[in-house]
Order: structure tokens, then sequence, then C-alpha cells
């Protein structure tokens, strides 16, 4: 997972990769210091996804460019639209389901 820090490689990120996966966030969360890890151990299972990080303590513009009203924020983008989004409290099993389902989708 790389880390984010300019609002103008969001878009390059978007871009350059057929699953952009963004875990939006910032340091004193506690939710998303316990989600994260989880999170990063999932996507190990699905080497196509390349993922992000987001601090929006860094990029407060993040907020309305992905209409983020809670934190974390966990966002699929495949072939540049968003197909996925969960947000504050996030079920790691029906988030497994529904990468799991997108990405066979797009592999199979």
């Amino acid at each position: 997972m790389i880390n984010i820090e300019k609002i103008e490689e969001i878009d390059s990120f978007i871009d350059e990769n057929e699953l952009a996966f963004f875990y939006v966030s910032q340091p004193n969360c506690g939710v998303c210091r316990a989600l994260l890890p989880k999170v990063k151990d999932l996507l190990k299972d699905y080497p196509k996804i390349k993922s992000a990080y987001v601090n929006t303590d860094l990029i407060p513009e993040v907020a309305e460019k992905f209409s983020v009203f809670t934190i974390p924020v966990l966002l699929l983008y495949v072939e540049g639209k968003e197909m996925l989004r969960k947000a504050r409290f996030v079920s790691m099993d029906e988030l497994e389901y529904e990468i799991s389902k997108l990405y066979r989708l797009f592999y199979s």
C-alpha cells in the first residue's frame, strides 16, 4: 500500500491501475488503525489490486473529492469507476466477499 500525499496523485493512481483501492483515514482514528492491518492482509490475496493510503489530515480536500463524511472509507475503483464503498464500521467478511466478486468478474 502506497501513501498518497497530494490530491493530484489520486487521479493518476486511478488512471494508472485497472483496480485501484483507497484506504481513506487519519492517524488519530482508532477504528482506522485497527482496521488497516486487516485490510492490508486481505488485499494480499488480490495481487492485481493496487492500494493506496490517503491521510485526510494531509489532504483535507479528499473529503470533497470522494464525498467522505466519516472515516475510514474504503473505495475500490475498477477501470476508473467507483465500484465499492465501505465506511466506518466495516465487516471484513462482507468486504472480502464483495472484493472477491468484483475480482473474479474482472479476471475470470
